[in-house]
């Protein structure tokens, strides 16, 4: 685990928040890789600010197993830590500092592995795969998979190293973050009935999406490997207002769908939009620019891979008969890498995801060296041709 915590120090030192630029971290890798002989290619954001990474030790005409990971952390500020959150702090079997848990403890793992690969002589591909943005809605891998997609061959099988406290996580939900503008008529708030207040009208489409949120519960299709079990509606912000004498004339809520793979967002969106129409319709008598316009923001499909898969068998036995499968609440890259690839997915990766996105943020060294040890058994597969 050495290589694995100096490269772990060497990332947490990068304050790489979404958004921000991700260069220097990305420079600290192909710095090493040079050092390691190892082939790899950027797939840059527009602006030039943020960049993929992708890798390849081993061959290069067969599939080969991908690690993916993003370079990516949510910011620290407005959070109380006990420590430098940009600092790697190693104490009591715990490694302090932001992205530890998610996710650049699997990252340096993954960065360790590929230089221990360019030692050997692989029959099987081992690639290398960072992104950025993934923290505002898997945003910045979108570039790779251009830059991947007129490959041949592509890999054949895709471990994202999501932390899962080491086991195979098979699926996760797919999500379409969306935008609601809701038009009313200002007025001054001594006349507010001859005016259409756009909060009012906003709290009535509240009322729309907490309706289809408790059909989804009770009608909607059911997966028990969920710690929620049904696909799930939620409003994260709602704004509107300028002044209390003023009847506001615009209300803007930002809501999400989290959907299983059994049920169609565009569905559910199609019914939300429906129910949308009905509170608007019967003011536009008296407003005709009454509406509530509803626009969507980003999506990421979910992912549901085979238990019974070919890269399920394999990853089993790797960890071995106390490993089970299981699926995770948050969303990843392995669905577009399966659903816009074709590339069978799992995420599999060391700490939990309750350890991350808070203050003081850790991941356990028992964790990072059960990644190094999977991460090894796997090397030695491609080694032999898996």
């Amino acid at each position: 685990m050495t290589r694995t915590l100096k490269i772990l120090e060497r990332l947490i030192a990068f304050p790489t928040v979404s958004k921000s630029s991700n260069r220097a971290l990305i420079a600290y890798v192909t710095g090493l890789l040079d050092e390691a002989g190892i082939a790899w290619e950027l797939a840059e954001s527009e602006d030039g600010m943020r960049t993929n990474l992708f890798a390849t030790v081993g061959p290069r005409d067969r599939g080969g197993v991908m690690l993916s990971g993003h370079t990516d952390v949510v910011p620290a500020a407005g959070q109380v830590w006990s420590r430098d959150p940009f600092a790697l702090h190693v104490e009591g079997g715990l490694c302090y500092g932001r992205g530890t848990a998610d996710m650049k403890g699997f990252v340096a793992a993954a960065i360790a592995m590929a230089l221990e690969a360019s030692k050997r002589e692989l029959k099987t591909p081992l690639h290398l795969a960072l992104s950025y943005d993934e923290e505002i809605g898997c945003v910045g891998v979108r570039r790779l998979l251009d830059v991947l997609r007129d490959r041949n061959p592509l890999p054949a099988f895709c471990i994202v190293g999501e932390p899962t406290g080491m086991q195979i996580a098979t699926g996760h939900k797919g999500k379409v973050a969306l935008h609601a503008t809701c038009h009313g008529h200002a007025g001054h708030s001594a006349l507010a009935p001859k005016a259409l207040n756009a909060l009012h009208m906003g709290a009535d489409f509240l009322g729309v999406l907490r309706h289809e949120q408790a059909r989804l519960a009770t009608d909607g299709a059911q997966d028990g490997a969920y710690d929620v079990p049904y696909s799930t509606v939620h409003v994260g912000v709602m704004r509107g207002g300028e002044a209390l004498n003023i009847v506001p004339d615009r209300c803007d809520i930002d809501f999400e769908i989290r959907n299983l793979a059994e049920d169609d967002p565009k569905v559910i969106l199609a019914r939300i939009a429906e129910g949308a129409e009905a509170v608007v319709a019967p003011w536009r008598v008296d407003f005709p620019q009454a509406a509530i316009e509803i626009a969507e923001v980003n999506a990421y499909p979910g992912l549901d891979t085979e238990q019974n898969s070919p890269l399920v068998r394999l990853m089993q036995s790797i960890l071995g008969p106390q490993s089970w499968t299981t699926k995770v609440a948050f969303g990843t890259e392995a669905g577009l890498f399966s659903d816009e690839l074709g590339i069978p997915a799992v995420i599999c990766g060391p700490g939990h995801m309750d350890q991350g996105h808070k203050p003081d943020e850790f991941i356990a060294l028992d964790q990072l060296a059960a990644c190094d040890a999977m991460l090894a058994r796997l090397l030695d597969r491609l080694e032999n041709g898996i």
